[in-house]
């Protein structure tokens, strides 16, 4: 007898990005020569300051509960850092702490949408997008967005796709998978087109922040449209900054109503982060950020190392990108070149099945004829990668 399962488990997919990163190190592990650039994860190790904070808290015995939000100290680092790097004020019951920037999004889906309410999402969006809002019985809204635009919505196609159902509006800025990063004036023109529809929320994903190459702050939606902060939501984590993407801490800050709310969501899931993981981001949060630089100066290396050569090989078309350690080229060409292969689907099974070289489809993130290929790898994969890929149909 086989167990009826729920129909909106059956809505949804799993993620991309895990399972071909779960994929190459499974064919890694069986003796297979793979080259994986499909997680989004720095390369590096958590600085040593931030690992000898867990230990310490270990060794103190910090092991137990903590409350639901996270703990009093992590969550006023929040609220300094929020001050000190976004000029943004908020109070410790606005911000909520959760077991990465995921959960923070999927307690804020949760919260906030009921049946039919629509959720705008720009493409090519990060894959856990749409999923975690059918999750939440919530309509995703997808709003198209090709290189010849960088990768970026327009205010008149954003007016385009709000209704009076929309709920949310979603912006990812730099964005998993492009690397692009919205202006402070383009962010501005989209918050003009949100003032005429007041019930919708905006949540702000700013996840890779820090991982950017301008020398010009980083600004994103409240920056330039404060009047749009009782309705919106930041969401942010130590993950990719800190290099602590195992830690799992991720926080939101927002509407004290919204992050109660979002608080009951996760006292029903996840209970509280790690006790030891929060000890572990209050000081990434409160110490020296050094480490940043560090990382950043390598990703831009990579990046620019990366981009040259993709826009080297025949059939593939790469834009320099804004920040993040994604880069998304166009590959159309690669595709067309290839006997038996169609679709970017197709490519990245043939590129890891033939050359040894994990990425994921652009089709995972909403855009075909695409692959994200992460640079969050040493030099020398990059390289090895680069000339398998190269080879290819050669």
């Amino acid at each position: 007898m086989s167990i009826k399962l729920a129909a909106r488990v059956q809505a949804v997919k799993p993620s991309a990005t895990l399972a071909i990163d779960a994929r190459a190190k499974a064919l890694k592990a069986a003796g297979k020569d793979v080259v994986g650039l499909g997680a989004g994860e720095p390369d590096f190790d958590t600085p040593d300051h931030i690992k000898e904070a867990a230990i310490k808290a270990i060794r103190d015995g910090f092991t137990k509960y903590t409350p639901v939000e996270g703990t009093l100290g992590l969550r006023s680092a929040i609220v300094a850092k929020f001050q000190r790097e976004n000029g943004l004020t908020y109070d410790p019951d606005q911000i909520l702490v959760s077991c990465g920037g995921k959960q923070s999004f999927f307690n804020l889906a949760q919260a906030i949408l009921d049946p039919g309410d629509e959720v705008v999402i720009p493409a090519p969006f990060w894959v856990s997008y749409p999923d975690m809002a059918l999750l939440a019985s919530g309509a995703p809204v997808l709003v198209h967005a090709g290189a010849d635009q960088r990768f970026k919505i327009t205010p008149a196609q954003l007016k385009g796709a709000m209704t009076d159902q929309t709920k949310l509006v979603v912006i990812n800025s730099p964005s998993n998978p492009t690397g692009m990063a919205y202006t402070g004036d383009e962010l501005a023109a989209l918050g003009a087109v949100l003032r005429d529809y007041p019930r919708a929320v905006i949540a702000t994903d700013d996840m890779y922040e820090h991982i950017r190459w301008s020398d010009a702050p980083f600004v994103n939606i409240l920056n330039v449209c404060p009047d749009l902060a009782p309705r919106t939501l930041v969401l942010n984590g130590v993950s990719k900054a800190y290099s602590m993407t195992g830690w799992r801490i991720g926080y939101a800050g927002g509407p004290a109503d919204v992050i109660k709310a979002m608080k009951k969501v996760q006292g029903q899931s996840t209970s509280n982060p790690t006790s030891i993981s929060q000890v572990a981001a209050q000081v990434a949060l409160e110490g020296p950020q050094e480490c940043i630089g560090t990382m950043l100066k390598a990703f831009k290396e990579r990046h620019d190392f990366v981009v040259e050569g993709l826009n080297r090989i025949p059939g593939v078309e790469c834009l320099a990108t804004d920040g993040t350690f994604y880069v998304f080229p166009r590959v159309q060409g690669l595709i067309d070149r290839l006997d038996g292969v169609n679709n970017d689907l197709e490519l990245a099974e043939y590129l890891i099945e033939k050359a040894g070289v994990a990425l994921v489809p652009g089709s995972a993130f909403g855009l075909g004829g695409h692959v994200r290929i992460s640079i969050a790898t040493s030099r020398a994969n990059l390289e090895k990668a680069l000339e398998r890929i190269g080879g290819v149909g050669a």
